[in-house]
């Protein structure tokens, strides 16, 4: 198989999909590697690097124009939809949920669209998503902290405090794998730290994780407003695998928070769980509401692209080489973790959450594969 990855051009994305490894070991696979020149720069890979294992250089319409399965860290954007083929593998981060014109567009392309986010295992485990969760929640602390500080608009609050000087408080909503490394990092600050989810289980995991350093609450909105109240740093961290995510902080309760307090909302590339947060870049990452910080960079793990990248590709290469070696309907049919990753199969919305979110009934993956 033709494998292709182009350049991300999405603002501010530095990573790349293949690293020099994952490349040699497809041709050693007996596959073909088409790598758009520069792809891997931002990530501290040089061409030649791709060149000495076997990749071909190639510019980006060549990768589009030959490649069977495309590898890409972030959807595609408008110049790239139109590249796309009818059956022509796209194996990416889509986050369809929030995005309805992307995923009309896909279903048009006639391609596979195959979602990183969406993979998941029997145990409901998302193993592609996970290794820009920890990415994402251990920045986010770091990202709010640098915000805290009143040069760049906030209250000009040290996390860690001093003797004499309280802490700073953090709240982070939702206690998966996001949520996990937020609280683990500012723990690790000094921070004063509550963390809430639904999942009273979870809540159980994190209180003995933690030996009690943090304050575990059930998610609720009477809990949810008295925390945002007071918390000088707030991370949204909540995951609903392929759905768009809840709104649970609500404009009003953003509202009573403190001026100069700064929300850093990680589940914003799924529509985020802040009603007052939107979609920024790393080159322009903030806004005020209210008077309150708010942080909605959709690609948070690119402002660190050689540790995200590594973290992600030793995650995707497994299931790439198992698509490039099989093709795209034996590998779905042998991997349910993989089939559970297919959004759009050749202009058929396959992902419920997805479908839900176009208005229209979701098509059995089964029925696309006869």
């Amino acid at each position: 198989m033709i494998v292709g990855v182009p350049r991300e051009i999405k603002p501010g994305e530095q990573r790349v999909a293949l690293t020099p490894a994952g490349a040699r070991a497809l041709t050693e696979a007996g596959h073909r590697v088409l790598v758009e020149r520069g792809a891997g720069a931002g990530s501290g890979i040089r061409d030649d690097d791709y060149a000495a294992v076997g990749a071909a250089l190639v510019a980006a319409d060549e990768v589009w124009q030959r490649a069977e399965l495309v590898l890409k860290v972030k959807e595609p954007l408008p110049p790239e939809r139109p590249r796309l083929r009818p059956g022509q593998i796209l194996f990416t981060y889509l986050h369809l949920a929030p995005a309805p014109e992307l995923a009309r567009a896909l279903r048009d392309s006639q391609a596979i669209a195959i979602a990183y986010e969406t993979v998941q295992r029997a145990d409901g485990s998302l193993p592609l998503l996970t290794p820009m969760s920890e990415v994402a929640g251990r920045l986010a602390v770091q990202e709010g902290a640098f915000y805290l500080g009143r040069a760049h608009g906030g209250r000009g609050i040290l996390l860690a405090g001093v003797p004499g000087v309280p802490r700073g408080n953090v709240v982070v909503i939702g206690a998966g794998t996001a949520g996990l490394n937020a609280a683990r990092a500012a723990v690790g600050l000094g921070a004063d730290v509550s963390i809430l989810d639904v999942n009273l289980h979870r809540l159980r995991h994190l209180d003995d994780l933690f030996g009690g350093h943090v304050v575990t609450l059930v998610s609720n909105s009477f809990n949810l407003e008295q925390v945002v109240r007071r918390a000088d740093l707030l991370i949204g961290a909540v995951l609903v695998a392929g759905a768009r995510a809840p709104r649970l902080v609500t404009k009003d309760m953003v509202a009573t928070m403190k001026e100069g307090a700064v929300i850093v909302d990680i589940s914003v590339d799924q529509g985020g769980c802040v009603e007052t947060i939107r979609p920024t870049t790393l080159l322009d990452p903030v806004y005020v509401v209210s008077g309150v910080v708010h942080y909605g960079v959709a690609n948070m793990p690119a402002l660190v692209p050689r540790t995200s990248t590594f973290a992600l590709t030793n995650a995707t290469l497994p299931y790439a080489l198992e698509l490039a070696a099989k093709g795209a309907v034996a590998a779905v049919r042998d991997n349910p973790a993989l089939a559970r990753g297919v959004n759009i199969w050749r202009g058929r919305t396959v992902h419920p959450a997805v479908a839900e979110a176009l208005g229209e009934p979701p098509t059995p993956l089964e029925a696309c594969l006869r």
